[in-house]
């Protein structure tokens, strides 16, 4: 059963931009590691500080070996503490969804 991670972000809204460079930089780093990436979404209209990010999987256990990869990850780990050292994301909320079908 494919499952979705439903990724919301509360972000500073002074540091849009430290967290479109953070979000551009998974577009390459989420496949590689084995993640089917749907995309990542700045905020547009309205609220200014909410982005949402969705990432696939064939199951929870192909998620587990996807972290597993993202932890070892050269390019993983340099985004993980770009995100830190900007402080460009203030929460970050996962919920899990499955595809409605017939």
């Amino acid at each position: 059963m494919t499952v979705t991670c439903a990724i919301r972000y509360v972000l500073d809204p002074f540091k849009r931009d430290a967290f479109e460079t953070y979000a551009r930089n998974w577009l390459t780093i989420i496949p590689a590691c084995g993640g089917d990436l749907i995309g990542y979404f700045m905020p547009h209209e309205g609220t200014n500080n909410i982005a949402h990010a969705l990432i696939s999987f064939e199951s929870l256990a192909a998620y587990e070996a996807y972290r597993a990869r993202l932890r070892t990850d050269p390019a993983a780990m340099a985004n993980f503490r770009f995100a830190q050292e900007q402080r460009c994301i203030l929460v970050e909320e996962r919920t899990w969804l499955t595809p409605v079908t017939k």
